[in-house]
């Protein structure tokens, strides 16, 4: 399994973790011709430099605007659906939204409305796009599956913006360095060293901020920032692998989210669970409670991954009632999982694979296929599933 860590001394930009992914072999042409799916190929143009940062080589990133004032500004709804046409490989993808989210949801919450009325300018301009995107096809093309980062340094200073002057760190940024209780310190410098594209690709695609995890180290990727620091204003990339232990045995973080209340309809209930698996939360289940004066109520938890811990809060207090959350972060051990697809004398049939070690420990026909496959057929679900059942046991032998 490759891992992926990203080494932030002298902060995190777009650009930066571009250079870096190239460094470690993402072929340029590889990236251009993945991002022209976006619609923006005779916008800009993508090019690499070699050069020193006191001393040290790195790969420095950069994109050059081919009108730099005819490009429009961008609301999220937009870049969404830009990211969704443009045909790109599903982890790609989903990474890409999930980074524009959570910006999104920061900037929102920096400017109190709501992240789909957010009116991204740095950000949603054609570089921010290349950034972003560009950034998850390296991670992709390099088949990261776990992406984790170290502490990010604060800088200072001031920095201008759209919007005038700004304290470094900028606003946004602060707002998921919070969100993401991603661990912070000083070094020194009074400088901007983490920008808002940076952080949001960091938060929203790392499992955890601190040290690196046990790994054994195959590359490491240079990128090149553009400012003259006291340090090699270097961001570095580690590409290596997990043992074969770690593979399935690492913690992973999980957020549990809680709520008391005792005036919302089950109706109401049903409609916020939906809304709370649509905002990409991992379980979410309610218990009978008795409350103050006796009253009847419900406890409702939601547990879900820290990247979209923003969107699961939003979530909770537009849909309940509740006029406050508690929050707990906790680490988690899950067996690696794949979806495999069967065939059926009823039909295709996805069955989910668990594993450990290697070892096939539980395999899991899909409801819904075996639902859809019954209705077809106009049979029992359990007979539709006890079939799919024992052709998955006939392919993989438990134990």
């Amino acid at each position: 399994m490759t891992v992926a860590y990203f080494d932030c001394p002298a902060g995190v930009a777009g650009d930066m973790c571009l250079g870096a992914l190239l460094d470690l072999g993402v072929p340029l042409d590889y990236l251009q011709s993945q991002l022209a799916k976006l619609g923006i190929a005779n916008e800009f143009e993508l090019t690499i430099q070699t050069v020193q940062r006191k001393g040290q080589r790195g790969l420095k990133a950069q994109v050059h605007l081919r009108d730099r004032h005819s490009h429009h500004h961008r609301h999220w709804p937009d870049i969404a659906k830009q990211i969704r046409a443009a045909h790109l490989s599903d982890r790609a993808r989903d990474w890409s939204l999930k980074v524009f989210e959570a910006l999104a949801i920061a900037e929102g919450a920096v400017h109190g409305i709501e992240p789909e009325k957010v009116h991204f300018h740095e950000v949603g301009a054609v570089d921010a796009l290349v950034d972003i995107v560009g950034t998850c096809l390296g991670l992709d093309y390099l088949d990261v599956s776990r992406i984790y980062c170290s502490a990010l340094p604060t800088g200072g200073g001031m920095v201008k913006a759209a919007h005038g002057q700004l304290p470094v760190p900028v606003p946004a940024v602060l707002q998921l360095c919070q969100t993401y209780q991603v661990p912070l310190y000083s070094n020194g410098i009074e400088k901007e060293l983490v920008t808002p594209t940076g952080a949001a690709l960091v938060c929203a695609l790392s499992e955890g901020f601190g040290a690196p995890p046990a790994m054994t180290l195959k590359r490491v990727g240079l990128g090149a920032g553009s400012q003259e620091l006291p340090l090699p204003n270097l961001l570095r990339l580690w590409l290596g692998t997990l043992p074969n232990s770690a593979e399935t045995t690492t913690a992973k973080t999980i957020v549990e989210l809680q709520t008391q209340l005792d005036d919302m309809t089950p109706q109401a209930l049903s409609y916020t669970l939906e809304q709370l698996y649509a905002a990409g939360a991992i379980e979410v289940f309610y218990q009978p409670i008795t409350m103050k004066k006796s009253r009847l109520g419900v406890l409702l938890t939601v547990l879900c991954p820290p990247s979209v811990e923003a969107a699961c809060v939003q979530t909770l207090f537009r849909e309940t009632t509740t006029l406050g959350l508690r929050r707990q972060v906790q680490e988690r051990y899950i067996l690696e999982r794949q979806i495999k697809t069967i065939a059926t004398v009823f039909g295709e049939v996805r069955v989910k694979v668990a594993e450990h070690q290697g070892q096939r420990l539980n395999v899991q026909p899909e409801y819904e296929d075996c639902a859809a496959l019954a209705r077809q057929h106009q049979q029992p679900w359990q007979v539709v599933y006890q079939e799919a059942l024992a052709v998955a046991l006939q392919l993989w032998s438990l134990g």
